[in-house]
């Protein structure tokens, strides 16, 4: 086939697909972006001062939820407007690796975002998965494509639409359920949850509400003895990370606000306390105006990894010194010191 002829295909699946992701050559580093900003000497310990951010693929609506597959060397993340998982590996580079993601329903009228949000990997390779357009959890295999739901209602009401999971190592899981899945958000007729709550589901299938009084509960992560549960909550009039003390069981001890954004914002930075996820030494990398903000155990400020567009998530991946970032439309990485929980120093 001609050269031109070939390009002229490839635009026209390009407008048939409705979008294109770009996919670099494997191994081949991406185009730097971004900056890293200090903000205090304690930084350049976490992530160098001269560390590269690299764009590694693009093309997606909303790029979210990312987590690294151990077993099989490569990141799953998800494009929620889109309704589609995309997989990447340094060999392969970005594909399509799941459509629909979410739901898999005809009736869309009352879905603002129709695919997956947020991914947890478990130690047996299964996958925990928040499903916005479902508005469930579930259970995912990457090699068999199938699912189970875990969770779907609380009180007989189905949830607004999971944002967020994490799990703690006796299986126990908690998950944020904003209602950004929904047109019209707090407003949709769908909407049955009267809170957009923050919730544990146990692993005998119970599920149980920790938080109701959030406004957005967003991102979602454990701290690394799994005592501290943080919560990002993305209200614009309160964009605060949230800290709970758990007991054993799971409950609530005690909560207190972590950090508070609101500065950041009124200084004009974009963005919102979104996703996060934290290093074995208890720094928490978490999606803020501005970038992905890094804060110490104490909720210190210490430095900005900034892409030059919104951060919804991040996660360690590789050797767990490889920071990964969704970020509006593209996915980009940077190598760091810090090391990722479950991972070896």
């Amino acid at each position: 086939m001609p050269k031109g002829t070939r390009v002229a295909v490839a635009l026209i699946a390009c407008v048939l697909l409705a979008s294109c992701v770009t996919q670099r050559e494997p191994d081949a580093h991406g185009e730097a972006i971004g900056r890293i900003t200090a903000l205090d000497p304690a930084f350049g310990a976490l992530v160098p001062a001269h560390a590269r951010i690299e764009k590694i693929a693009e093309g997606f609506t909303w790029a979210e939820g990312p987590a690294w597959i151990a077993n099989g060397d490569f990141l799953l993340f998800n494009d929620v407007p889109g309704n589609t998982m995309h997989r990447w590996s340094a060999r392969e580079g970005a594909s399509v690796f799941l459509k629909p993601s979410g739901y898999a329903g005809t009736d869309l009228d009352g879905l603002r975002e129709a695919g997956a949000n947020g991914l947890e990997a478990e130690p047996g390779g299964t996958v925990l998965l928040a499903d916005s357009g479902s508005r469930l959890i579930a259970r995912f295999d990457p090699v068999t494509k199938q699912r189970t739901t875990l969770a779907a209602t609380y009180g007989g009401k189905r949830f607004n639409s999971p944002n967020d999971i994490a799990r703690r190592s006796d299986g126990v899981v908690f998950f944020t359920d904003p209602p950004y899945g929904l047109k019209g958000i707090d407003e949709s007729p769908l909407k049955e949850q009267p809170v957009n709550g923050v919730y544990r589901l146990d692993p005998d299938g119970s599920v149980h509400l920790i938080e109701g009084a959030l406004k957005f509960p967003n991102g979602v992560a454990l701290s690394p003895d799994e005592r501290t549960l943080y919560v990002g909550n993305s209200d614009p009039d309160h964009p605060v990370w949230m800290a709970y003390t758990l007991d054993e069981r799971g409950d609530v001890r005690d909560r207190r606000v972590f950090g508070d954004a609101s500065d950041m914002i009124a200084a004009g930075a974009s963005g919102a306390p979104d996703g996060l996820t934290v290093s074995r030494d208890g720094h928490l990398f978490a999606s803020a105006p501005g970038g992905l903000l890094v804060m110490d155990a104490n909720g210190k400020r210490l430095g900005l990894i900034e892409t030059g567009a919104r951060v919804s998530n991040a996660t360690f991946g590789d050797d767990g010194r490889t920071l990964y970032l969704t970020s509006h439309t593209f996915v980009a990485r940077v190598r760091v010191n810090a090391v990722g929980v479950g991972f070896e120093p």
